[in-house]
Order: C-alpha cells, then sequence, then structure tokens
C-alpha cells in the first residue's frame, strides 16, 4: 500500500517500492500532487524565516530506504523559485541508497530585499527518486577524439542556433563583435 498525503491508506503503488520512515507525525508523507509528476512533495518540519542571501537547512520529517541501484535527487520547487526567490544550494542534492538519516534541505533566499517565511508543512523541495549506474573508472593516458573536443563552459555561444551555410554545421549563435564593429 502507498499512502495519500494525509497518510491515509492509497492505491498499490506502480513504481519503485521505497521504504518510508515517518519521523514527524503531524507531516504529510512526501507524494506527487497530480499523475504523471516526476516529484514528490517534500514538507518543512520547522516554521523558517529566510533573510536576503540567508541559507538554512531544514529536516523533512521523513527518512527513506531507497533500494540499491537508486538515488533521491531533491529539486527546488518552481514556485518557490518564480514566486519568492527560494532555492536549494546544492540543487539537486542527492541521498544515497545506504543513507538512513532524515532527508534534510539546504534552502537559500536569493531575493535580495525581501525574507521569506514558511511554515511548518510548507511544500519546499521536491523528491526524484531515479535509478543511478555506478562508474567503472578505467585510467587511460588519453582519451578518444569527439566532435566537441574540449570545448565547455559557453564554448557552442549562446542565445537560438543560426543555421549555418551549406555542408557546414550549425553554430548556437552569431559571432559576438565590439560596439563599432571590431
Amino acid at each position: 500500500m502507498t499512502s495519500h498525503r494525509d497518510g491515509a491508506p492509497g492505491p498499490a503503488p506502480t513504481g519503485v517500492r521505497v521504504l518510508l520512515q515517518r519521523l514527524d507525525p503531524g507531516l504529510p508523507v512526501p507524494a506527487y500532487a497530480h499523475p504523471g509528476d516526476a516529484g514528490a512533495d517534500l514538507c518543512t518540519r520547522e516554521d523558517v524565516e529566510l533573510a536576503p542571501g540567508e541559507r538554512r537547512l531544514v529536516g523533512t520529517g521523513v527518512a527513506l530506504a531507497l533500494p540499491e541501484g537508486y538515488a533521491g535527487f531533491v529539486h527546488p520547487r518552481s514556485g518557490l523559485a518564480a514566486r519568492h526567490g527560494v532555492s536549494i544550494v546544492n540543487a539537486p542534492g542527492t541521498v544515497d541508497a545506504g543513507y538512513r538519516g532524515e532527508v534534510k534541505v539546504c534552502l537559500v533566499n536569493l531575493d535580495p530585499a525581501e525574507p521569506v517565511r514558511l511554515r511548518r508543512g510548507d511544500r519546499v523541495a521536491q523528491l526524484v527518486v531515479q535509478r543511478v549506474e555506478r562508474a567503472a573508472f578505467e585510467l587511460v593516458d588519453a582519451l578518444p577524439g569527439s566532435a566537441r573536443g574540449e570545448g565547455g563552459h559557453g564554448s557552442t555561444g549562446y542565445g537560438a542556433p543560426v543555421p549555418a551555410p551549406a555542408g557546414e554545421h550549425h553554430r548556437t549563435s552569431a559571432p559576438v563583435t565590439a560596439p563599432g564593429g571590431g
């Protein structure tokens, strides 16, 4: 059985089985707001006031036992970000399969002027559970070539793609020129 937000029994689960310990019976368990949602809402365990630029680690009142080969990723809620400038410092936060402590969220108020008040039980983050692979790192003297090469950190430009002349690869933006054409 799974649970609705209020903890009442719900329909049989259709996804990966995650054991959940409710550390605070006064809070709802993580739940998906709509069918097809990727993230289950996590709530704050305490009242929180974040001054502009302030960050705070807040508990969610739940601990998890994720199956081996899975991890939980704690993402910001888009509404909090858009309306109040609240995000997560280490977004996404990672909950490893072997971790058994309370899931906590490191919130930050990015609004330059307004404090943010969150109340106990407010939805502050989303938990996305995903299958993960462990890498088998192999030390080599040189890496094989690729079309991208070492380009990174904005090397493909900015803005909308610009069509390339026939037979050439497209680029993602027009060349940048200094004012006055130079």
